[in-house]
């Protein structure tokens, strides 16, 4: 199979053997453009300068020649190019949209919104939903991390970045091309100010995301401005088949415009402005004297560092240190301060981007190269010694953004909190990779660039520290872009769909009964197919496991009756695993459903509950929370959640007093099924907890104002009908996911009512009668326990006089601590073995029994099922010790 750069040179060379077919041809040559052909790199271009030889890339331009010069008459900075474009584009049929998060749940391509166009892929791309406007423009928030090592040194690179992006989704006949050229090149030459004769429009192709499409990028003074792609093409297989929607997907990095207006030497000092003057202040770089005319000298040619466009990035900087007369060396080590200093200003961005969407830093998945860039910048910071804190960094480009991006600043108290918590990770792993280091060096251990990918991923050991213990190491440049490689496959999560596949053959979708009442539990249908034991019907009222829901079960009533043990789908088809004698079977026949009542109304609850512990959960932790997975069973209901840090019982208990305050409060539970694009304006992207959703049609299930989400499972139609929640516990099950069990309903019952009574009988074995006291009293009983284990072992083997000497003082330690009353009241009970066994006395506080019962089970270090027992055992073996003591 042609991998996708090899079909993206086909439309390319496709593209430069026929440009009338594929380029606004005709409007460019009436705007005064010719075509011509770099001698350099061999790519076709497009001019108005009669003289240029070579098109308008920095290695065939020998760098950036706009650098120190007013090169267009309209300074902006940052924010004004939004509000400039935005305006310009209005007045000519464009509508400004807001941007998307830059962590792409809708999209099941992409983890992060890579670029504008990420945000109408897959499904607005195909024509199968609506986009918000059209034609538009939007100031997108994009992340992408194949670049890390450039940040900084190229002078324009970006882990974060906002791409303002041109859009238009229309079929062939409405389709101008020439309008969509005209428009950009009206901003170029009207929005900026660059005089015609210094734009060069190059020929070129795109791909991505499936899609393929020739594309014209515009550069001035040997900085790329844009793209602006014309997709015309997806692929199947090795062929690419025309869209029925044509796109327009023009992409300028809003950073762009503003660095090229001002001429600054990077692009950083324009774009965060506030932002690079206290860093600068901080560090205490100038860029004065010998270091400032090094640093002038050497900018104009820092574009030629990108690691994409050299196979020999070391010749680059010898190069470069040639042409302008410095020592390489001495080169490299003021470029890479001024880098750091960057790098902290972009990666803490990119973090507040992040961050702000529900992004968190973790071990696996897209969160591995958050934590990649949060770690490249504190080792910068710590390696030159600077007094800076990101948070610090990311509240000011939050107070920068405001006009444009207020959501920013209204996250950073979350922002703060999950910036402090992988703070304290980065440090105890600092501390451990010292140690690591020293062993490796004592050892004389030659490290190859496996080894180093290794040590920065499992243990955060960076190459400068290896070099500073006296380790021979060799580092290549694009080392970050390799790490984050080792962590581009997105860990998904475990769903409950079949994988089983069965010849069905041609047949409609399955009509659905089960949506507007999940106590349709009767029905009639007819029968589609019948093939062994699988039976497909016209419509049903059965759920198939999906969604994390198991199915439901019950029975088919025909020419015999049937059990039904599983249900589950099949490309649109729900199919009914049936038992019994299916001999009088066959396709035409209408036969009676029947939906197991208790196992469908306890999977309702569960699912339902599981919306109302996210939105709760959101509550009480923060914005940041997102569904990161969920199963839904007749025995609990469990909820995996994207959170920094492990959950304390004070926050579980808070959580479980505000579910079941919404049982009370008994809140309608809304169902609605509307077109994508119309649900995604309503109600935004928190739609999308489960992940990316295909088709062209959403159902949302609402819950007042606490969720809104899009699901497809069985739902209570109040959250009254929840009756009772119990949160059983909870574990962090990886980094940034922590994990929620639950139950509801009559499961609820059964614990609570359990619970009540394991609750009074250990109460009722202490002497006790609050409930509160029962934590107390347990760790009084462990550490009683184990220091009487730990004695008795010392006693064996003492002379006689020693040994009655000893029994002495511990027992009048044992009979002087707090454990020994209920050591007393255990012996004047009985000594009971069994806990059924035991009479519950009248008059105890029965509060919170659940919660009373999991934190005495954590004291004893055992699971709750355990606990009854292990409070009798360890009573009993006290109550052993002391005896052979006492004897």
């Amino acid at each position: 199979m042609l991998s996708e750069k090899e079909m993206k040179l086909q439309v390319k060379q496709e593209a430069s053997r026929q440009p009338d077919k594929f380029f606004p041809t005709g409007t460019m040559r009436a705007l005064g453009l010719e075509r011509g052909h770099c001698p350099k790199c061999g790519n076709y271009f497009w001019t108005a300068d009669a003289e240029r030889t070579v098109c308008g890339e920095p290695m065939c331009e020998g760098g950036y020649s706009f650098i120190g010069k007013k090169a267009c008459t309209h300074r902006m900075d940052f924010i004004g190019v939004w509000e400039r474009f935005s305006d310009l584009m209005s007045k000519r049929g464009y509508t400004p949209i807001n941007r998307y998060p830059s962590i792409s749940r809708w999209n099941p391509t992409s983890e992060f919104t890579l670029a504008s166009i990420t945000d109408f892929q897959p499904y607005v791309v195909r024509g199968e939903v609506k986009p918000p406007a059209n034609p538009l423009v939007v100031p997108q928030t994009c992340l992408r991390f194949n670049d890390v090592d450039n940040v900084g040194i190229t002078g324009r690179h970006n882990t974060g970045f906002i791409m303002i992006g041109q859009h238009a989704f229309e079929p062939q006949e409405k389709y101008d091309q020439a309008k969509y050229f005209e428009d950009i090149h009206a901003w170029l030459v009207e929005g900026m100010g660059i005089p015609l004769k210094d734009i060069v429009y190059h020929e070129d192709a795109w791909a991505g995301g499936g899609n393929f499409g020739c594309s014209l990028e515009f550069f001035s003074g040997g900085l790329e401005i844009g793209n602006q792609v014309y997709t015309m093409y997806e692929r199947v297989g090795d062929t690419l088949k025309p869209l029925d929607i044509k796109v327009l997907d023009m992409g300028m990095g809003q950073e762009r415009p503003a660095w090229f207006s001002h001429g600054t030497p990077t692009a950083y000092e324009p774009n965060f402005p506030t932002v690079m003057e206290k860093l600068f202040g901080i560090a205490g770089i100038s860029h004065n004297g010998e270091e400032k005319e090094t640093m002038a000298r050497f900018l104009p040619y820092s574009g030629l560092l990108n690691l994409d466009d050299s196979d020999d990035i070391d010749k680059v900087w010898l190069d470069i240190a040639r042409k302008i007369d410095v020592d390489e060396l001495k080169l490299r080590n003021q470029v890479m301060m001024s880098a750091g200093l960057y790098s902290v200003a972009d990666h803490s961005r990119a973090l507040l981007f992040a961050l702000t969407d529900g992004g968190l830093p973790s071990n696996s998945g897209g969160g591995y190269n958050l934590r990649l860039i949060y770690r490249r910048a504190m080792d910068f910071i710590r390696k030159y010694g600077w007094n800076i804190e990101l948070v610090d960094v990311c509240q000011w480009h939050a107070e920068y953004l405001k006009p444009q991006f207020p959501e920013m600043l209204d996250s950073m108290k979350e922002v703060a909190e999950i910036l402090a918590n992988e703070e304290s990770k980065y440090v105890q792993t600092k501390e451990k990779a010292l140690s690591t280091v020293r062993r490796m060096k004592e050892k004389n251990q030659v490290v190859t660039v496996r080894d180093l990918l290794k040590l920065y991923d499992s243990q955060g050991i960076t190459p400068d520290l290896l070099v500073a213990e006296g380790l021979d190491v060799k580092v290549p440049g694009d080392f970050f872009a390799q790490v984050a490689a080792l962590h581009e496959t997105s860990e998904a999560a475990a769903k409950t769909e079949k994988t089983e596949k069965i010849d069905l053959g041609p047949l409609p979708e399955t009509g659905i009964l089960y949506y507007d009442d999940y106590l349709k539990l009767d029905f009639e249908s007819q029968v589609l197919v019948v093939l062994d034991n699988n039976i497909v019907l016209k419509e049903t009222a059965f759920y198939p496991t999906s969604g994390g829901q198991l199915h439901d079960i019950g029975s088919l009533d025909g020419p015999s009756h049937l059990k039904v043990v599983d249900t589950f789908r099949q490309d649109g088809i729900i199919v009914h695993k049936a038992t019994g004698d299916i001999a009088g079977w066959k396709p035409g026949i209408t036969v009676k459903g029947h939906v197991d009542e208790a196992r469908r109304r306890q999977l309702a609850q569960h699912h339902t509950v599981t919306h109302m512990i996210n939105g709760v959960a959101k509550q009480v932790l923060g914005n940041h929370i997102w569904q990161a997975g969920a199963e839904k069973t007749e025995e609990k209901g469990r909820l995996d959640i994207t959170h920094f840090d492990s959950l304390s019982q004070e926050q579980l208990e808070e959580m479980e007093r505000r579910a079941n305050h919404v049982i009370v409060d008994s809140i309608p539970v809304e169902s609605m099924i509307l077109p994508k694009d119309e649900a995604e304006k309503r109600f935004g992207f928190r739609l999308y907890q489960g992940g990316a959703i295909p088709g062209h049609e959403l159902r949302v299930l609402k819950i007042g104002d606490l969720d809104t989400e899009a699901c497809g499972g069985t739902h209570l139609n109040n959250t009254s009908e929840a009756v009772r929640i119990i949160i059983l516990g909870t574990k962090k099950i990886q980094d940034g996911i922590v994990r929620i069990e639950y139950v509801a309903g009559n499961r609820a019952e059964e614990i609570f009512k359990s619970d009540t009574h394991d609750l009074a009988r250990a109460l009722t074995v202490l002497g006790k009668t609050d409930a509160n006291d029962l934590l107390q009293a347990c760790d009084d009983i462990f550490s009683m326990w184990k220091s009487l284990r730990k004695a008795a072992g010392k006693l064996e083997g003492l002379p006689p006089e020693l040994l009655a000497e000893k029994k002495t003082e511990l027992l009048e330690s044992v009979k002087s601590g707090p454990a020994y009353p209920y050591l007393q009241r255990f012996r004047e009970t009985g000594r009971p073995k069994d806990m059924e066994d035991v009479q519950p006395q009248p008059g105890i506080d029965m509060k919170r029994p659940h919660e009373c019962l999991q934190a005495s089970s954590a004291a004893f270090k055992v699971q709750r099922e355990h606990f009854g027992r292990t409070l009798l055992r360890f009573l009993g073996e006290i109550d052993a010790w002391l005896t052979d003591i006492e004897a």
